[in-house]
């Protein structure tokens, strides 16, 4: 069920709109609505790598293991290459 608002737009940012959204072969609104429904999953997105990365971070403190920058970062250029790789051993810290 969709729900009714009103957004009061900068004259300057609807007259940006218009062209795009004709560009694009949808009405202003299909077009706002397509790009803010972009913006939420961006949004999410970000939250959810932020958490997922706080629980990392904790899960690493409780442990006191973690990787060495150099190991992944050769561990993922040569996976990149093809070559054969074994996962980086975890150092204390």
């Amino acid at each position: 069920m969709a729900a009714t608002t009103t957004l009061k737009l900068p004259e300057q940012l609807k007259t940006r709109i218009a062209p795009l959204a004709e560009a694009a072969g949808k009405s202003p609104h299909a077009w706002m609505i397509e790009a803010l429904e972009e913006r939420v999953e961006q949004s999410e997105a970000y939250t959810a790598f932020v958490a997922e990365a706080l629980e990392a971070e904790q899960e690493m403190l409780r442990t006191g293991e973690a990787y060495a920058m150099e190991d992944v970062h050769q561990y993922l250029l040569d996976k990149l290459d093809g070559k054969p790789v074994k996962r980086p051993k975890p150092i204390k810290i």
